[in-house]
């Protein structure tokens, strides 16, 4: 079965993903067309990008970067839940992504963001990211305002838009991870074969 992580990606306190990204794993747990985990970076603490190599040109020495690398890999593709800050992704979240490469290589992601205008222009820095990786990020996204979507600032309430949003959103994910699973053996077999 498919296998998709949802990162939430911010630490802050008070941060309102937890929120947002409870709600996408409680509403694609419902599907049972693939399992769902979340992974929380607050669990996951990374230093700010230690690596004597980059990632591509591996491999890595430091145990926190054995222990991401290992928490990642078994995923298929991936929800990041993202906050917009100053315009852009969160920093932790983006360090987050810096740490791999090989784990990110032929797998899906798609977005759901939150901010004052919905997160859209961390979307659209991750895509570039994400793409530069070899990922195929989904067209749809989940675009979450925080302005208008939390009852009195706090607490999400998601409309009928954003649960159909997210439908198509995780529809496409779980059908590109599928068609990119040939791509993601090939490379589990050239690590193998001498």
């Amino acid at each position: 079965m498919i296998r998709i992580g949802i990162i939430l990606g911010s630490t802050r306190p008070n941060r309102k993903g937890s929120q947002v990204a409870q709600w996408v794993l409680d509403t694609a747990s419902r599907r049972g067309d693939a399992e769902f985990e979340l992974v929380d970076l607050r669990d996951h603490p990374l230093p700010h990008l230690d690596e004597p190599a980059p990632p591509m040109f591996g491999p890595s020495i430091h145990d926190h970067t054995h222990a991401w690398a290992e928490r990642i890999a078994p995923f298929d593709g991936f929800v990041l839940v993202t906050p917009e800050y100053n315009g852009g992704a969160p920093g932790v979240l983006k360090n987050a992504i810096d740490h791999l490469f090989a784990e990110w290589t032929d797998k899906a992601v798609g977005f759901v963001s939150y901010g004052v205008h919905g997160g859209a222009r961390a979307v659209v820095q991750l895509r570039t990211v994400c793409g530069t990786l070899g990922m195929a990020d989904v067209g749809y996204q989940v675009a979450i305002s925080v302005l208008t979507d939390f009852e009195n600032h706090t607490t999400f309430a998601p409309r009928d838009h954003h649960v159909d949003a997210l439908t198509k959103t995780l529809d496409q994910l779980l059908a590109w991870s599928a068609a990119l699973a040939p791509l993601r053996a090939g490379a589990e077999t050239a690590l193998v074969e001498p």
